[in-house]
Order: C-alpha cells, then sequence, then structure tokens
C-alpha cells in the first residue's frame, strides 16, 4: 500500500515538474518574444498630416492593438531635432527605431553609427550600414496607375501633377504619372509642378490649392498630388472647382468622396509594422525591402468613396497595366535611376 501511494506520488511530482518546466517554457518564450522596446520618430509634417506619416502612424496603431506592445513616438520638427530624437532613443535602448522618410538619411547615419547594437529602419531612403534596414518603394509603378486611370477620366485632355519638395523621389512619381497618362493616351497634356525646395513643401496646403487653381485654369480636369500634407490644399480646391483629384501614399479616397478618383498608395505602415514584428520573433535584418506592385507594395485604391467615379471598363484597364508591369511586359522608367524621364 505505502509502495502504491509512494509510485503515485512519484508520478504527481513528475507530472507538476513537467507542467511547470512546460509553463515556464511558453513563459520565457512569451517574455523573449516580446521583449522589444520599438519606436517611431515622424518627420517634420507629423503623423497627422493624412498622408504618409499617417499611413506609418496606422500600420504601428495596428501593431500594438495586435500585439499589446507599445510603442513610443517623437514628432520632432527639424532635422536637427530628428537627430537628437534617434540619439535620444537608442540611448534609452529602444530598438528597432524607424525613421519615417528620406529626410531622415543624415540623422540616421549619426545615430546608427553612433549605436552599432541598435536596429534602424529607414523608409523612403537608403543608409548603408548593417544595422539599418532600408525599405524603398517602386513608386514610379504605383503612380503609372493612376496615370492610367486619370487619362480615362479626363474629358479636356490635359491632367495636373502637384509635388511636394522638388527632389528626385517626387519626380519619380511624377515620371511614371506621366508614362501611364501616356501609354493610354498618348495625345494627352501633362502639367506639373514642385510646391517647394524646402521641408515647408511638404504641408502648405494653400500653396497646393493655388497650383491646383493655376492647373485647372489652364485645362487640367484631373489632378494628382504627391505633397504630402499639401495635398489637403489639392484635393480641396479640386472639390471646390468641381474636377477630380488622385490621393497618395495612404488611401485618401474618403477625404473628398466624389471626386477623389483614387489613391496611389504605398504600404509604408506595413512596413513598420514588419520591422517590429521581426524584431519581437528574432528575424529582424539590415539591407534592402524593395517593394513594387509584384510585392504588394504600392497600388491603387478602389473602394465605396471612388466606387461610382470607376468604370468596369476603367478598372480591367487599369489592372491590364498592373498585370503587365508584374509580368515585365511594361518597364516603367525610374527617375531615379539617371535623373531623366522619357516623357
Amino acid at each position: 500500500m505505502k509502495q502504491m501511494k509512494s509510485s503515485r506520488l512519484g508520478g504527481l511530482i513528475k507530472k507538476t515538474s513537467l507542467a511547470m518546466i512546460a509553463g515556464a517554457f511558453v513563459l520565457s518564450a512569451s517574455i523573449a518574444q516580446a521583449d522589444i522596446r520599438p519606436a517611431v520618430v515622424y518627420d517634420a509634417a507629423g503623423k497627422n498630416d493624412k498622408s504618409f506619416n499617417e499611413a506609418v502612424f496606422n500600420g504601428i496603431t495596428r501593431f500594438m492593438n495586435d500585439t499589446g506592445i507599445a510603442v513610443t513616438e517623437l514628432e520632432p520638427t527639424n532635422e536637427a531635432q530628428m537627430e537628437q530624437s534617434l540619439m535620444k532613443l537608442a540611448q534609452r535602448g529602444y530598438s528597432p527605431i524607424v525613421a519615417v522618410g528620406f529626410t531622415f538619411a543624415g540623422p540616421l547615419t549619426v545615430a546608427a553609427e553612433a549605436y552599432p547594437d541598435t536596429s534602424f529602419t529607414l523608409i523612403d531612403m537608403v543608409v548603408g550600414l548593417d544595422n539599418v534596414q532600408n525599405v524603398i518603394y517602386k513608386e514610379h509603378e504605383g503612380s503609372f496607375l493612376v496615370g492610367v486611370l486619370a487619362a480615362m477620366n479626363s474629358k479636356t485632355g490635359t491632367v495636373g501633377f502637384v509635388g511636394g519638395m522638388g527632389i528626385p523621389l517626387i519626380s519619380r512619381f511624377e515620371c511614371g504619372y506621366k508614362q501611364g497618362v501616356k501609354w493610354q493616351d498618348s495625345s494627352m497634356n501633362i502639367l506639373a509642378q514642385m510646391t517647394g525646395s524646402t521641408y515647408l513643401a511638404w504641408n502648405n496646403p494653400s500653396k497646393g490649392g493655388e497650383i491646383t487653381r493655376s492647373q485647372v485654369e489652364a485645362g487640367a480636369d484631373v489632378v494628382y498630388a504627391a505633397a504630402g500634407g499639401t495635398g489637403i490644399g489639392v484635393y480641396q480646391t479640386a472639390a471646390d472647382l468641381g474636377v477630380l483629384a488622385i490621393g497618395v501614399d495612404s488611401n485618401q479616397n474618403y477625404m473628398q468622396p466624389g471626386t477623389m478618383l483614387t489613391s496611389m498608395y504605398k504600404k509604408v505602415g506595413q512596413a513598420a509594422y514588419d520591422s517590429y514584428e521581426a524584431a519581437m520573433n528574432g528575424t529582424w535584418e539590415g539591407g534592402f525591402r524593395v517593394l513594387g506592385l509584384a510585392e504588394d507594395g504600392v497600388g491603387w485604391a478602389l473602394d465605396e468613396y471612388n466606387r461610382d467615379l470607376v468604370s468596369a471598363e476603367m478598372e480591367a484597364r487599369v489592372n491590364e497595366a498592373r498585370n503587365a508591369i508584374i509580368a515585365g511586359d511594361i518597364v516603367v522608367h525610374d527617375y531615379m535611376a539617371d535623373n531623366t524621364c522619357p516623357i
């Protein structure tokens, strides 16, 4: 009887020990998986720009909701503060740190060199350091698609483009758009203007509206904006004048329902989400991620806000172009490859 009790007791202890070990393993794995301190630094336009930064913010919000892990956010207002923000976060042990936009190339280089054990993810620019993950997009491919749609919707034979800061990155949007317009209709006239040459060009809705008005007066009846917060003025003016507008970076169709033809989106929010998730899973790597149509990194938005503006014929034609680009039958020239545009 004693031997039976002893045997049962031993089995119970053994089962309990195994359960405790298994529980401890699950607990330690869970702790290891969540053992990250993610952070993000937005550019000067801020996370509520309704465009590029806000798209990143939305991706980060989704990550926090999915995982319960808080992400520390900083919003510097100039380049000096950008570097200070990155340095401060790295010094305090945050990692990965997502830097939003090409303006971080210089500041992030300094921070990444000073803190080689910290992981940084840079969206829209390249810094060639081992602890930097560079996420860049084929904006020219997505812009080609909205150019096709613009040409199909124009009744005047003239469309417009309003860029933000006059830099090669925004010329890539412009050039891709022009190629799509001309692919659809070679007789189309295209008006294009940048908003400015400083960071202020990203947050100047009144100037965006002014440029849009001048393009409409010159005959444009569809205007594509690649100008960050400046685009708000483009969309409002287009609505006021009864012409169509095309949004950028995030799906902006909701902003002026009835006159927003579509939006050329970049999944920058997904890039931030993926960076944190990879770090959480121990698979984060430096290097390069280049995302175009084939990688589902860019595209055009079709939803309840613009469905009535896009006919089945238009949708089919844009998707025809999309499939041809992915297949390599259409090669969209990249302005940043040689700073030239064939259009």
